[in-house]
């Protein structure tokens, strides 16, 4: 079973996927956020194609964990994707894992300008890969 993950920003949207056993998490795409319809359609589109049974979505609790601005688009947007598919969606605490895949990118040796071109998926993939892992912990 495939999982996918998602960095919900309020332009842009990180897409990474796992592979079918569940062990790796790798960035897949960026969508543009231009409208949630449209976005919405991009991402069913790529559940049906990779049989994507669970999306991890990266959730951007504020800094003392509560639910702020950003947490509750996100949960409005995710509320919205629910209706669309039958895949099951949970939630990830993903304070940080933009800077983390920032980093991980420069330390890699990625060139400036392409961190930002890849940044949201290297996110997606980080938050799809804690969740993964939690996986292992938990069996």
């Amino acid at each position: 079973m495939r999982c996918l993950g998602l960095d919900i920003g309020d332009k842009r949207i990180g897409v990474a996927i796992s592979d079918p056993e569940q062990i790796l998490a790798s960035p897949l795409s960026t969508i543009m956020r231009d409208n949630d319809k449209k976005a919405i359609d991009a991402i069913i589109e790529l559940v049906g194609k990779h049989e994507v049974q669970r999306i991890v979505v990266g959730l951007p609790y504020s800094l003392d964990g509560s639910v702020g601005r950003q947490a509750s688009k996100v949960m409005t947007f995710v509320e919205q994707l629910s209706k669309c598919t039958e895949a099951h969606i949970e939630t990830r605490d993903e304070r940080f894992s933009t800077i983390a895949a920032e980093r991980l990118l420069a330390e890699a040796g990625t060139k400036r300008d392409t961190i930002r071109l890849r940044r949201d998926a290297a996110a997606a993939a980080f938050i799809l890969q804690g969740y993964l892992d939690s996986l292992k912990v938990s069996d």
